[in-house]
């Protein structure tokens, strides 16, 4: 049994990664970042196409059972390792210079779209065909108020480096606030949980155990963890004692949050946050990064595909609730944080830009909704119809930071003004 399992999930790995990889080149022809493809593959190789034009093709693929947890589990590694590269690179300082833009983009991105998205819970509840049948109003409210308000933090830390912003301000700038908004909205998730398992002591675990874990990494850890990186920078390269240490430690550091209620990658953020700067930072990521985005970060985008069923939305009434929920999305996290970056001074072109970044959804909105699905807060008819808002919102982020950033964007070192007057974020000054 065990043998079969393998010699399919074989199969099923060439297929994706081949899916995947053409995927991610067509959407970089229309302008899109590659991670994009990816994302639309998920859904193709799902019963949304493939299981509709060939579903014994689909089924023997992607068998239920023992197969599918296989697939999960590998997806989440990559997810844990993706997250641990993207804290790596994690530059506090930009931080410390823009932290009140950071504080108020991260609110107006957090609690504008949770607003929103509760209000619209109130009619959709009393429709039936979204919410568990046990589902109460507030439970409602409050998952669809983090759903609208989430951010694909994984996602925008790819685009941000596809696009050449790793280091900058404004890239810095985003991660910063899609990591605090994405926190928030964590742990609202977790304490929906909590009340749906009537157990209140699961939200007091992750939100307590989440800040105790956060304040001793980034201080004690931090201190200790320097040792890594002076044995590498004497060494001139990682020598395989320590990376075995550094991936041990990143998955002890994934159970732990994963165990008390707030997902793996932010353990694995957070580590990387933590973790040498500098030499060791940049050496343990080339080791890392080009197996992770190309091997292991697909699998979650065909994981999460599996789950999406587009021909669930198949009325007019339907597509409408569809529309709906995009206008709100698109009106509660874009709008806002690009009013908020605005009025904390930032130019019109970086506030729109941020705004644009921030509104993308993709990965970290399939993973909450995967989980309201798996505990039957939602049904399979409002998965697919956040998926189909998740999908276009992330779409939308591409095209309008090119038109309103990219385009105007003068390559500079990110860290210095340059001698004409550039700004340090790559644009002519205002």
């Amino acid at each position: 049994m065990p043998a079969e399992i393998a010699v399919q999930f074989f199969l099923a790995l060439a297929v994706i990664l081949g899916t995947c990889r053409l995927a991610g080149l067509a959407a970089q022809r229309v302008g899109q970042p590659q991670v994009v493809g990816e994302m639309i593959a998920g859904v193709v190789l799902g019963p949304s196409l493939l299981g509709r034009i060939a579903p014994d093709l689909q089924d023997a693929l992607f068998p239920s059972g023992a197969s599918n947890v296989v697939l999960y589990t590998t997806a989440q590694i990559g997810l844990v390792l993706y997250m641990f590269i993207i804290g790596l690179n994690f530059d506090v300082g930009h931080i410390k210079q823009r932290a009140g833009t950071t504080v108020a983009v991260s609110a107006a991105g957090t609690f504008a779209p949770m607003a929103l998205g509760a209000l619209v819970a109130v009619p959709m509840l009393s429709g039936g065909d979204f919410f568990g049948a046990d589902v109460p109003l507030i439970l409602a409210m409050l998952f669809l108020g983090a759903a609208i308000a989430i951010t694909a933090f994984p996602m925008l830390a790819r685009i941000i480096f596809e696009k050449g912003l790793s280091g900058t301000p404004l890239g810095t700038l985003a991660l910063a606030c899609g990591a605090s908004g994405d926190a928030i909205a964590w742990c609202v998730l977790a304490v929906v949980l909590a009340v749906h398992q009537g157990s209140p002591a699961t939200a007091v675990i992750a939100i307590g155990g989440g800040l105790v874990y956060t304040l001793l990494l980034l201080t004690i850890g931090r201190r200790a963890l320097g040792a890594l990186g002076r044995v590498s920078e004497e060494r001139k390269a990682i020598p395989p004692s320590v990376l075995s240490a550094v991936l041990m430690l990143l998955m002890v550091c994934a159970w732990y949050t994963e165990t008390i209620g707030i997902h793996a990658i932010f353990g694995a953020f957070l580590l990387g946050v933590a973790m040498p700067s500098g030499f060791f930072a940049a050496r343990l990521t080339d080791t890392i990064e080009p197996v992770t985005t190309t091997f292991l970060l697909p699998l979650f985008f065909v994981y999460s595909g599996l789950n999406t069923q587009i021909g669930l939305v198949n009325t007019p009434a339907l597509w409408a609730v569809t529309a709906g929920l995009l206008v709100v999305a698109i009106a509660g996290k874009g709008v806002a944080c690009s009013v908020a970056a605005r009025l904390s001074k930032l130019p019109m072109r970086e506030s729109v830009a941020l705004g644009a970044l921030m509104n993308a959804r993709g990965l970290i909105e399939l993973i909450l909704l995967n989980i309201g699905l798996q505990a039957g807060i939602i049904t399979p008819t409002l998965f697919t119809i956040l998926v189909l808002v998740a999908i276009a919102t992330t779409l939308m982020a591409s095209p309008i930071f090119e038109f309103v950033y990219g385009r105007h964007r003068v390559p500079t070192n990110p860290s210095s003004t340059s001698d004409d007057g550039t700004s340090p974020s790559g644009l002519p000054p205002r």
